[in-house]
């Protein structure tokens, strides 16, 4: 008689909206049970929907992930209620759009609290139950500002910066360990989500993602990808590829190159209502699914992404073809040495 394989188990934070979303959906129709965190009761009970039409069984958690004590709390429930952590995915985040002169030092922390340090305690309750178990993979939602800051979001490549640095300095400690948990971090681009329309920001006009834009489903399909590889990082679009190897090679050239192209770059045409509700303190009312106002220009797949996703299958056609063309040169030379002897 078969034993039939236990379906895994995903937490997902910032689930409510956006790239945490389309993650949830992404992992609902791969069969996975999932374990969703997030602030807003409205959009939990939204992307529940979603994912059980899917097929997966789901828990929601309303929980702030920059309170230590809600995410195990949140952990502990899930778990009673689906069984064993496979996969954390670390998403929720904040932002402030505003030059860093404009800022308040508590909105600058407060970034920073759900960012990085929600980040951190994620990590933490993950590890606390992978460990023991020696199992269990933790995918950090990283991006390429963390290589190659913007103006205008100081706050937010700082703290994915600092995302890159503990997460590194962790990754070694696991590996000394010799323990199988398995973290991986995956750097995205601009990606067409609400978080444009409800970010708090001083700017003149309405903030937008730094272009070219992708759909959050592009984002979700790397995230499911490197949940399920052990691969120790990897780019979403061409745009973070060229971000990060730019700013390795030529750093001023893109510190000059951003101060006059991605202050205008980050904003629209249309005028800034100033007196919109954020959600830095609390979530704004109302279900916004996981696409922004930037459908008409977001691209819904990535060259890029699937050649990092597909190394080996490239490997061999290139492989392939370097034997064939060692094969078919042989055989050439070898005719022509044939007809020059007659």
């Amino acid at each position: 008689m078969s034993v039939s394989k236990r379906q895994e188990v995903v937490v997902i934070t910032g689930a409510g909206a956006g790239l945490g979303r389309a993650t949830a959906r992404e992992f609902a129709r791969r069969g996975a049970h999932l374990g969703l965190i997030s602030r807003d009761e409205t959009r939990l009970a939204a992307v529940k929907s979603e994912a059980e039409a899917l097929g997966a069984r789901v828990v929601t958690v309303a929980a702030d992930v920059a309170d230590a004590a809600q995410i195990e709390a949140a952990a502990d429930r899930i778990e009673s209620e689906l069984g064993p952590l496979d996969i954390w995915v670390n998403d929720a985040m904040t932002t402030v759009f505003s030059p860093l002169h404009a800022m308040t030092a508590e909105e600058f922390k407060r970034v920073t609290e759900v960012t990085y340090l929600g980040n951190v305690n994620g990590t933490m309750a993950a590890l606390k139950r992978m460990r023991p178990r020696d199992h269990g993979t933790i995918v950090q939602v990283g991006s390429a500002l963390a290589y190659r800051p913007v103006p205008l979001q100081t706050a937010y490549c700082g703290a994915k910066h600092a995302i890159k640095g503990y997460t590194e300095g962790l990754r070694c400690e696991l590996l000394n360990e010799g323990s199988r948990v398995h973290v991986t971090i995956v750097e995205m681009p601009g990606l067409n989500t609400p978080q444009f329309d409800w970010c708090r920001s001083h700017l003149s006009h309405r903030a937008r993602p730094v272009a070219p834009v992708y759909q959050p489903e592009v984002g979700a399909r790397a995230i499911y990808w490197a949940a399920h590889h052990r691969r120790r990082q990897l780019y979403v679009g061409i745009p973070s590829v060229l971000t990060i190897w730019g700013n390795k090679l030529m750093p001023g050239l893109m510190d000059r190159y951003l101060a006059r192209n991605a202050v205008s770059g980050q904003q629209t045409a249309t005028r800034e209502d100033p007196d919109r509700a954020d959600n830095l303190w609390q979530p704004v009312p109302g279900d916004k699914g996981a696409h922004g106002r930037f459908n008409r220009e977001s691209h819904a797949s990535s060259a890029q992404l699937w050649a990092a996703t597909h190394r080996r299958e490239i490997g061999l056609v290139a492989g392939a073809a370097v034997v064939l063309g060692a094969v078919l040169g042989s055989t050439g030379r070898a005719r022509r040495r044939r007809v020059s002897r007659r």
